[in-house]
């Protein structure tokens, strides 16, 4: 071997060998060049081979200072570090996070180069950051939940005794329904508001990272981790809601149910337990005596949770409350879109009340936000706006097909402009309407689904001088 590094060309079984193995494996020479760059290496920082080879490792990632790569501190300095994190940037920007081990290649006494062994631990970084939410996160109250029915009316009022006590909450419902909303609102009524409320989807993540964002975990526990309060450190005084308790393993179920019941955690490798004063209330988007029957659900652990129990009826059990809803995510996209759509069509109002609601109140809202995509300034929603499968599943609700009357259309000669014989059309259906409703201009926009504003405005552009109320 020569007293420095090049780059020569590897034997093929070597190409083979570097890039069937499952780290990845950077090496640079003397001048700071990367001379070798293997598959798994490629995978974990994006980047191609050519990206790479033969350039300066400081052209190709950023670092927040110089010393900050491994591997030019094991060329300049002979720096050695083993199972070490480091976080670092490539050139287009996406952040890496790895566990290295990085030395210096050594000849005759002398540096010629440098070696690092990586392993990817950038999607359990992310995942840490994003579900293990530090701050308090709870913006309902009950006075923000909708619905003037008996069925709801009297799970706000049983939601709202149980914001006296600490006792553990058991929420289920199905998908859409609001149970986070209901959570939330318990929290904020209760001595604990001033805490941090957090939340954690337990079907997000596999059990093998859920365990440490609920427990945490200290330096050594296993590769890459670090002294690391879990979630329930985090909402210590304050209130956990765990989301689909029912995804969670039995194992891991069990060691849920001994921190709620002891009030303590123990980390991940750690050798003590940890007193926590927490609140749990847990949901679960489906009917509890079907997991317990499916061993989704640990019986001592559903007993443990159900302390208080309240189940959020569907959409489909409280459709009086559908236009108090409707109207609500209608102002409430006006806002956000700057619209000034003034409702929902009559028919529209109607098939509402006829849908089943799969989806309960969070399609009901979608299908709000979808439909105002579609529109103009200032028309209501009709049946054009709405979902394909809905109109699928409801064709006879084609405002067209249930005009009150039949369209009586002008005799014009088919060489006319399409424009011009549509404002005809246009002209006669608004006459027919406004004569139905007795020059009522408000009561014919209602019918035409349009604003009264809008209304006037065809009225001045066709010059119909027709009596208004």
């Amino acid at each position: 071997m020569a007293e420095t590094l090049s780059a020569p060309a590897l034997p093929s079984v070597y190409r083979q060998l570097l890039d069937a193995i499952d780290v990845g494996i950077h090496v640079i020479n003397h001048e700071g060049k990367s001379i070798i760059y293997n598959r798994k290496m490629s995978e974990i920082e994006d980047m191609e081979k050519e990206d790479v080879l033969h350039k300066n490792i400081m052209d190709i990632f950023l670092f927040n200072k110089e010393e900050e790569s491994r591997l030019l501190q094991a060329l300049n300095h002979g720096e050695e570090h083993h199972n070490a994190k480091q976080v670092y940037f490539n050139f287009k920007g996406q952040e890496i996070t790895t566990i290295n081990d990085t030395f210096p290649l050594i000849y005759e006494g002398k540096r010629i180069g440098a070696v690092e062994v990586a392993k990817d631990i950038t999607r359990l970084e992310r995942l840490t950051r994003e579900n293990a939410r530090d701050k308090q996160d709870a913006r309902f109250t009950f006075d923000q939940i909708i619905g003037d029915s008996n069925a709801i009316r009297e799970v706000v009022e049983n939601a709202r005794r149980a914001t006296r006590t600490t006792s553990s909450v058991l929420i289920s419902g199905e998908t859409g329904t609001g149970k986070e909303l209901f959570a939330q609102s318990i929290h904020n009524g209760s001595e604990r508001a001033s805490k941090p409320f957090i939340s954690q989807n337990c079907a997000a993540l596999p059990d093998s990272l859920i365990e440490g964002i609920l427990f945490g975990s200290v330096k050594g526990a296993f590769t890459g981790a670090a002294d690391h309060p879990g979630l329930f450190e985090q909402a210590d005084g304050g209130t956990l809601m765990l989301d689909e308790i029912n995804s969670l393993s039995a194992p891991l179920q069990a060691k849920l149910l001994r921190a709620i019941q002891e009030k303590s955690i123990r980390r991940i490798g750690d050798t003590k337990n940890r007193s926590v004063d927490v609140r749990i209330i847990a949901t679960i988007n489906e009917d509890p005596a079907v997991s317990l029957e499916k061993n989704r659900l640990r019986e001592d652990l559903y007993y443990r949770l159900s302390v208080v129990s309240i189940l959020v009826p569907p959409l489909r059990q409280r459709k009086e409350d559908i236009p108090v809803l409707a109207n609500h995510f209608v102002n409430k996209y006006n806002k956000r879109f700057q619209l000034n759509v003034p409702g929902i069509a009559k028919g529209v109002q109607q098939l509402f009340q006829e849908y089943d609601w799969p989806g309960n109140v969070r399609e009901l809202e979608h299908m709000v936000e979808g439909a105002m995509n579609l529109i103009y300034y200032d028309e209501r929603i009709d049946y054009t706006h709405l979902p394909v499968h809905v109109r699928n599943k409801f064709p006879s609700y084609n405002d067209i097909s249930h005009a009150p009357e039949a369209l009586v259309v002008p005799n014009t000669p088919p060489t006319k402009p399409l424009q011009e014989y549509m404002e005809e059309v246009e002209k006669v259906y608004i006459e027919q309407i406004l004569k139905r409703h007795s020059g009522n201009v408000t009561q014919a926009a209602d019918e035409l689904g349009l604003s009264r504003q809008s209304l006037q405005y065809r009225l001045r552009k066709y010059r119909l001088n027709i009596r208004q109320s």
